[in-house]
C-alpha cells in the first residue's frame, strides 16, 4: 500500500476532458476531445505519434492553454486546485531532473512546496526500488531508473491522481511487470489513473478502460473487455510465415505480431485451422483473440484515418479560433 488517498469524495477524483480543442497555429492538435477517467481503475490513453495525448495532458496539467473546451480534475482546472499536489501526481518527462543531483536531493527539492517529511522520501524510494541508488547523481541513471524516480515524484503527496506518460519507458521486462502490480495496487486503494502508452502489449495486462485517439480526435472509449473486437483468431505456430501466406491467399486479412503468433480478423478457428492443414502449417495453438488490443486499436486507428481522408488528399485544417484565456 502506498499510503493512505486523503479523504475526498470519489467525485474530486475524476478527470473529465470536455470538447477539448487546441490549435497550433494552423495545425488541429486537439479537435472536440471528450472522455471521463473514474476513480478505482487503470485507463489507457491511446493514439498513434502525434496523435494528441500529450497536448492533452499538458492541457489537463495547466502547462498549456485549451483553444476552447474544458480539462478538469473533480471539476477544478489544475490551477485552481488548492493544494495541486497532493490532488495529483504527474510523470510527463522522466529526463527532467538536474543530472548533477542524487536521487534523494532531487525528491526533497521537489517535496519542498508540499512540505513531504524525510520519511515519505525514504518510503517511496524503497517502493520503487531506488534505495540502493538514493545518493547515486541522476545523471547516472537509466532511462528505467529514471521513470522509476519520476513515479517516485509523482507519489510524493500521496495524491488521489495520477497522470502518466508513457511510464513503462526504459524499463525492463522485469520492471515492466513490477508496474503493472503497482499501478493496479493504487487503482485499488481508489486512486484515478491515466497513463498514455504506445507498448499495446503491456498496456493490455494493466488497463480496465481505454481511450483511443487518432489526430486529435476521440475514435473509442470504454472498458477493455467491451473494445474486443469479434472475428479475430489467434494462432501458434512454428512456421508464422507460411501461414500468413496462405490465409493471406486466401483471402484472409492477417499479421504475425510475434515469430510464432499470427492473428487473423474476420474469420474463425475453424477456417484458420482448414487453411493451416491444406498448406502443411503445424499449429501448436489456436482459438479466439477477441482481447488482443493491438488488433483493436489498429483497426480503429486506420479506420479512423480512412475517414479523415474521404478523396486520399487529407484533411485540410481549418483557420485557428482566437486563443481563449484560462
Amino acid at each position: 500500500m502506498v499510503g493512505t488517498v486523503p479523504d475526498a469524495a470519489p467525485q474530486e477524483r475524476v478527470v473529465e476532458i470536455r470538447g477539448l480543442t487546441k490549435f497550433f497555429g494552423d495545425v488541429v492538435a486537439v479537435r472536440d476531445l471528450s472522455f471521463t477517467v473514474v476513480p478505482g481503475r487503470v485507463t489507457g490513453f491511446l493514439g498513434p505519434n502525434g496523435a494528441g495525448k500529450t497536448t492533452t495532458l499538458r492541457i489537463l496539467l495547466g502547462l498549456v492553454r485549451a483553444t476552447r473546451g474544458t480539462a478538469t480534475i473533480g471539476g477544478r482546472r489544475y490551477v485552481d486546485l488548492a493544494s495541486p499536489q497532493t490532488t495529483v501526481g504527474a510523470l510527463l518527462e522522466a529526463s527532467s531532473f538536474h543530472p548533477g543531483r542524487t536521487a534523494r536531493d532531487s525528491l526533497r527539492v521537489a517535496a519542498h512546496p508540499a512540505r513531504v517529511s524525510d520519511d515519505r522520501i525514504d518510503e517511496l524510494l524503497a517502493l520503487v526500488d531506488l534505495t540502493p541508488a538514493a545518493h547515486r547523481r541522476v545523471g547516472e541513471f537509466s532511462l528505467g531508473m529514471r521513470q522509476r524516480l519520476g513515479l517516485a515524484q509523482a507519489l510524493l503527496g500521496d495524491p488521489g491522481v495520477l497522470i502518466l506518460d508513457e511510464p513503462a519507458n526504459g524499463l525492463d521486462p522485469e520492471g515492466i511487470a513490477w508496474l503493472r502490480g503497482f499501478l493496479r495496487s493504487l487503482a485499488a486503494e481508489a486512486r484515478t489513473i491515466l497513463i498514455s502508452s504506445h507498448v499495446l502489449s503491456e498496456v493490455q495486462q494493466i488497463v480496465h478502460d481505454v481511450v483511443i485517439i487518432a489526430r486529435g480526435q476521440l475514435v473509442r472509449s470504454g472498458p477493455l473487455e467491451e473494445l474486443s473486437g469479434s472475428g479475430s483468431v489467434r494462432a501458434l505456430t512454428p512456421d508464422a510465415v507460411r501461414l500468413v501466406a496462405a490465409l493471406t491467399t486466401a483471402g484472409v486479412e492477417v499479421r504475425a505480431p510475434r515469430p510464432e503468433e499470427v492473428l487473423a480478423r474476420g474469420t474463425t478457428p475453424a477456417v484458420v485451422g482448414h487453411v493451416a492443414f491444406t498448406a502443411g502449417v503445424e499449429l501448436h495453438g489456436l482459438g479466439p483473440a477477441e482481447g488482443d488490443l493491438e488488433t483493436i486499436f489498429l483497426r480503429l486507428v486506420a479506420g479512423a484515418e480512412t475517414a479523415a481522408r474521404p478523396d486520399g488528399a487529407g484533411p485540410v485544417s481549418p483557420p485557428a479560433p482566437p486563443e481563449v484565456t484560462p
